[in-house]
């Protein structure tokens, strides 16, 4: 059978992927491809529901009743978090504004789906690690074998530079300075790259691993590695955190009930941070935030430093009357506008 000429839905995929999102916006491979698995979600559900064959689906085959089923597909069906239906949708805006400006005869179509909002998601608390926490988790890493010292300096450079565990997973022995000044140099969303300082203390624990490893010379090779000698994966780092945190909980009943991963490691930092007097920019940089605005959630999350700051604040003697008392004479609108 002879398959169907490209129609404008897999044209404007075709320069969607290839030219607007790498050279045009910039983004990163990994951008790219959350983009390019929702896509995939998107057209697998639509061809499904309308009974056809994917690569037979048109443009005008992607309605907003059809975006909206999809969305809520995501959350009833795949059981996803309104912030994960949110980031598909950011994506499915992406592309209808690309298709607005090069396909001006589906302008109206994209306009709809494009007025179709962010969904409002329930904030939860941020799970973090204290600092007596972070420390009976790192006592609790056997160091008498060499996975358990790879864990212990995992955990360690994670909590001491904040980063992300996709910028762990990156990180590189050429990347270490462990001479004065002690750094490393992580690479960012974005692109973005910056050093971040660490103590003497963890420089000497990676320079032990880079010796034990015998990769203190391979500067293209990858710092954290499994057994089989391969790098360390996001998952296999969740597991190291998650398997070291279960057996601390015994000793450090805290533990129980927290939802931890390895974000919560940078959570961790950024308390710490600013626990120390550390201000918001330092730590903004610190973390390679784009925004402050990012740094200022955690200023509000921690019990401890809201009752340090009640204690500082000495209670009012006499609470002074309602300056917009109200008074019998007064309309119900006089009084709201005196309040």
């Amino acid at each position: 059978m002879t398959p169907p000429y490209p129609n404008t839905l897999a044209r404007s995929l075709r320069q969607f992927f290839s030219d607007y999102l790498p050279a045009i916006r910039g983004l990163s491979p990994h951008t790219i491809q959350s983009y390019r698995d929702t896509v995939v979600l998107l057209l697998r559900f639509v061809a499904q529901a309308q009974q056809l064959d994917p690569v037979r689906l048109e443009l005008t085959d992607l309605l907003p009743e059809d975006v909206l089923a999809f969305l809520k597909h995501l959350e009833t069906e795949r059981h996803n978090k309104t912030s994960t239906r949110n980031v598909r949708l950011a994506a499915i805006h992406a592309f209808f504004r690309h298709v607005a400006t090069h396909c001006p005869e589906h302008l109206e179509q994209a306009q709809r789906i494009l007025s179709i909002p962010m969904k409002r998601a329930q904030t939860q608390p941020i799970d973090y690690l204290n600092y007596q926490e972070l420390c009976a988790v790192c006592e609790s890493v056997d160091r008498s074998q060499a996975h358990g010292r790879r864990d212990y300096a995992l955990l360690v450079t994670m909590f001491n530079t904040g980063a992300r565990v996709q910028e762990i997973v990156d990180l590189k022995v050429g990347d270490l300075q462990l001479t004065k000044p002690f750094q490393v140099r992580l690479w960012g969303k974005g692109r973005k790259v910056r050093l971040c300082p660490i103590w003497p203390q963890t420089a000497d624990l990676l320079r032990r691993l880079c010796d034990e490893t015998g990769i203190a010379d391979q500067a293209n090779v990858p710092l954290f590695r499994n057994q089989r000698g391969e790098p360390l994966t996001r998952y296999g780092i969740r597991y190291i955190l998650a398997r070291h945190c279960h057996r601390t909980k015994a000793t450090c009943p805290s533990l129980v009930g927290k939802r931890l991963h390895p974000h919560s490691m940078r959570h961790s930092t950024a308390i710490h941070l600013l626990k120390s007097g550390v201000d918001l920019i330092t730590v903004s940089h610190w973390l390679g935030h784009a925004s402050i605005n990012t740094t200022n959630r955690y200023t509000a999350i921690d019990l401890e430093m809201k009752r340090e700051a009640i204690a500082r604040a000495a209670p009012p003697s006499r609470h002074p009357p309602m300056s917009g008392a109200w008074r019998q004479d007064h309309s119900i609108l006089e009084w709201l506008e005196s309040l």
